[in-house]
């Protein structure tokens, strides 16, 4: 028989010393089984503690520095605002609203990061909105849904704060086609800032003012829009030739990945592979690079003074560096032109706004369907500046799509330094 040692603890609570006992020591006191218990319930504890432990280190460094640095984290309308406490209480809060928007299978939490160092370096600039209302599975629900909950989440979060007056929208991933959704449900709102929006509710006094002074501009949830950034952002869907470099690029693999996407991401994966095909219209994303009746996307593109697609020019197994950049291939750098910046060693090349209006070559159109061009050329009416990153050198490339926007920063680190270019040129 198998019985343990009474020994204090070892340092890891899962270990046991044992030894084989002889038939006359079968029988434990009372006492002595008691003893043993509480031993296993101490062991409980300290393993839950641990665990407890690696936990909140999982969800991020900074949160336990926020008293000390002044952070403050409030929950609003099913998500997280993120502000200098000491800034909220003077005269002059801050005006400008960050909205972050997650990825697939995400949530608020994965900005924890890029939202404390924004407070951290612009506490009387900004305050951050890390939306929540399209988290883990609700991510499947597809782009116009999950659009439509974002708009009201935004919308809710302006009438909270009526002192904002500027909106910019950071964005990632997945969350990146979400924000271009919501912003065309959100400009659409703008242009009717009179009446009762479509969700039964109206706009502060304050805001209405504000429009009314400058009714030339175009503006997004009633604020003066001013960055939308979006970080490996799969604007051209997955679909085409190597948008998906998981699969290698091998045809057969690439085919049979839009026939099964909505059985792994449901409608998310239709939008993203342009298979849906709702009421005989076209795919959603083919829609979106051009307005409509009710759906401003690119009026609401074009409100926006910034325009910035960060993308990982390689290590990105989820999306290409394509219809991450809204490139055709031979637009894209090429690898001795890529330099290094000493202050962001991961930005390897940047592209100041420009307005493509050119056309494929012969060797896109090899690589490229026609509704890709399509959205290249939809998309690109509007002006974008391009920002591309490399992790080839880093620990951390494998993981290159979570790197890009540090989602967690023990894991991906790396990435900071691509957070802060992201900052430090924000147009405040």
């Amino acid at each position: 028989m198998i019985s343990t040692i009474h020994s204090p603890l070892p340092p890891n609570p899962c270990s046991l010393t044992f030894r084989i006992s002889t038939p006359n020591s079968r029988r434990f006191s009372r006492s002595a089984a008691l003893d043993l218990g509480q031993r296993r319930l101490s062991s409980s504890v300290i393993h839950r503690r641990r665990m407890e432990w690696f936990c909140s280190i999982s969800r991020g460094c900074f949160r336990g520095k926020d008293s000390k640095s002044g952070l403050r984290v409030e929950h609003n309308s099913g998500g997280e605002d993120v502000f200098d406490a000491s800034a909220a209480k003077s005269g002059a809060p801050p005006e400008h609203l960050v909205i972050m928007v997650n990825g697939i299978v995400g949530s608020a939490a994965d900005w924890r990061f890029a939202a404390e160092q924004f407070v951290k370096k612009l506490p009387d600039k900004v305050i951050v909105h890390r939306s929540e209302c399209n988290s883990s599975k609700l991510t499947f629900d597809g782009v116009d849904l999950m659009g439509e909950r974002l708009a009201e989440e935004v919308l809710a979060v302006v009438r909270q704060r009526p002192e904002v007056q500027k909106i910019s929208f950071v964005a990632h991933s997945l969350g990146g086609l979400v924000a271009r959704y919501a912003i065309g449900r959100l400009y659409e709102h703008s242009s009717k800032l009179n009446s009762s929006d479509h969700y039964g509710n109206s706009l502060s006094e304050e805001h209405t003012k504000s429009s009314i002074k400058q009714p030339y501009e175009a503006r997004i949830a009633g604020l003066e829009a001013m960055n939308f950034v979006t970080f490996a952002t799969p604007h051209l869907g997955s679909k085409g030739h190597n948008q998906l470099p998981l699969l290698c690029g091998l045809p057969f693999l690439e085919k049979r990945a839009s026939q099964t996407a909505h059985l792994v991401a449901g409608r998310s994966g239709k939008h993203l592979f342009l298979t849906d095909n709702d009421d005989g219209k076209p795919p959603l994303l083919l829609r979106m690079v051009n307005d409509s009746d009710d759906l401003k996307f690119i009026s609401a593109l074009r409100a926006f003074k910034r325009r910035v697609a960060y993308a990982n020019a390689n290590y990105d197994h989820m999306v290409g560096w394509r219809t991450s950049s809204i490139r055709r291939q031979h637009e894209l750098p090429k690898s001795n032109l890529l330099v290094i910046d000493e202050r962001y060693p991961h930005i390897v090349y940047v592209e100041l706004e420009t307005k493509r209006n050119g056309k494929s070559s012969s060797t896109d159109r090899n690589q490229a369907s026609d509704l890709e061009e399509e959205m290249i050329r939809g998309l690109t009416q509007v002006p974008w500046e391009r920002v591309d990153v490399s992790f080839q050198k880093s620990r951390q490339r494998y993981v290159a799509h979570t790197t890009i926007q540090v989602k967690s920063y023990w894991l991906n680190s790396d990435g900071a330094d691509v957070v802060f270019h992201m900052i430090d040129n924000f147009l405040l």
